[in-house]
């Protein structure tokens, strides 16, 4: 019963920005993400501390514009999320358009699958769906909501046009079946992990627990490991999905040291782009929670 009572506001949240113009709904979207900002201090005060940790020079004003934003450009995707039922392979260039594919279409014609090194990033939601839509679902790594009823309805939501989810409970004979089937897996890797499923490579100058699964199944399959981000143009007014070449393995022979060089090769990448667009990454999520035994804790 208490699922179903959280579940309903936010299926009538759904249905009320899907029936909204495109600028209406994204609109909508961030006034609630601005409210969630000025209401939610846990979240403000793990945004502000990873801020510090990334930008020790930056003024605290600087570093709270860099977080309203963030809000922003959650709300925006929200709004824009809801909107996916409307859109299709002939209208979805009004959503996003491609920067790069190239990258992606020689990465597949190695024919071992690609493995999409993404993060929370601006519209991470968008690219997987607009990519599908062109005719190229992706496999995507994702923990089940803990609310049913809501998982169902996002799980939905990626679906729409083609993609499919991997439960983590059945994501490694998943993911290599798919890569030995030349077809694409998305992994957000941007998240904190526990010793166990992961390894400490630094991330802003400070280590940070990081999963391995990519540079395990990179390092297996051969497949080719393609960076990939979805971010808001303000000028053209619509998400840019942006592939960069494919990243070449690291192989010297040494396999757990192998893994751990190309994990931190991995990471560096989404850093970069969380300089570039620092008002798009996802700083309310506690990334260096874990620490190696006898350290301090950051939070």
């Amino acid at each position: 019963m208490r699922h179903r009572l959280e579940y309903a506001p936010v299926w009538l949240l759904v249905r009320v920005l899907a029936l909204a113009p495109a600028s209406v709904a994204r609109a909508a979207g961030i006034v609630l993400a601005r409210m969630v900002y000025l209401l939610h201090r846990r979240l403000r005060r793990v945004g502000m501390r990873n801020l510090q940790f990334a930008f020790p020079q930056m003024a605290a004003s600087a570093r709270r514009r860099i977080l309203r934003g963030v809000f922003t450009s959650l709300g925006r995707q929200l709004g824009d999320f809801c909107r996916f039922p409307h859109y299709h392979r002939e209208n979805i260039w009004q959503l996003a358009v491609y920067d790069g594919f190239e990258n992606f279409e020689r990465a597949q014609a190695r024919g071992k699958g690609v493995l999409f090194l993404t993060a929370h990033f601006g519209g991470w939601e968008v690219s997987s769906f607009m990519h599908a839509l062109h005719g190229h679902p992706l496999h995507i790594l994702v923990r089940p909501l803990d609310n049913p009823y809501l998982d169902r309805l996002v799980t939905r939501y990626r679906t729409l046009s083609g993609n499919r989810t991997i439960p983590k409970q059945d994501f490694a004979r998943a993911m290599l079946a798919a890569l030995r089937a030349g077809e694409t897996v998305g992994i957000l890797m941007d998240q904190n992990m526990t010793p166990e499923q992961g390894v400490f490579v630094d991330f802003f100058g400070i280590p940070a627990c990081t999963s391995t699964l990519m540079a395990r199944m990179a390092l297996r399959t051969g497949a080719a490991v393609v960076p990939g981000f979805c971010f808001w143009d303000p000028p053209l007014r619509r998400y840019r999905v942006r592939f960069e070449p494919a990243l070449e393995a690291i192989r010297t022979g040494n396999e757990e040291a192998d893994i751990v060089a190309n994990t931190a090769a991995y990471t560096k990448v989404i850093e970069d782009y969380a300089r570039r667009y620092p008002e798009q990454w996802l700083w309310v999520h506690r990334r260096w929670k874990t620490r190696r035994p006898g350290e301090a804790p950051l939070y």
